[in-house]
């Protein structure tokens, strides 16, 4: 098992696993601008990808952005999104050896706090978030979305 940030030339390995992130996602619009998209968020150092690797295969990743901020002096705070991992793999420890790598990440960045949501309310994957360090009691999440 290898955990590293996804190089920019994986951007089609990344693609696959999110066919496993959720069933009922949009579809991506046209090649060129998934490919910008990518190259923004590459370009972007105060965002990464982590992937799991194993026998070279990328089969689980997560996304992390770091927050500046103006209090608790000044450190940021992260936020983590696309955690998946793909459906073959599950229920082996990678999910949540992943989260750990992105909260070490964090903590050596100075972050004062690592966030993530998620929209499941399967006890099993609130579980696994919690054996991931993360306390769904803490602190409510208020989501907003633009109207249809």
């Amino acid at each position: 098992m290898d955990i590293r940030k996804i190089e920019v030339s994986e951007l089609d390995a990344l693609l696959a696993l999110y066919e496993h992130l959720h069933a009922d996602d949009q579809p991506l619009p046209a090649r060129h601008q998934v490919e910008t998209v990518w190259q923004t968020i590459m370009a972007n150092p105060a965002h990464s990808c982590f992937g799991l690797y194993r026998d070279a295969r990328l089969v689980a990743s997560c996304s992390i952005s770091l927050v500046a901020n103006l209090t608790l002096g000044c450190r940021p705070f992260a936020l983590i999104e696309n955690v998946v991992t793909h459906t073959e793999h599950r229920g082996r420890g990678y999910g949540q050896a992943l989260l750990v790598h992105a909260q070490h990440f964090a903590w050596a960045q100075d972050c004062y706090k690592v966030m993530l949501m998620t929209s499941s309310k399967d006890p099993a994957t609130l579980r696994f978030y919690e054996s991931a360090g993360f306390d769904r009691y803490d602190k409510q999440a208020f989501i907003a979305k633009p109207p249809l």
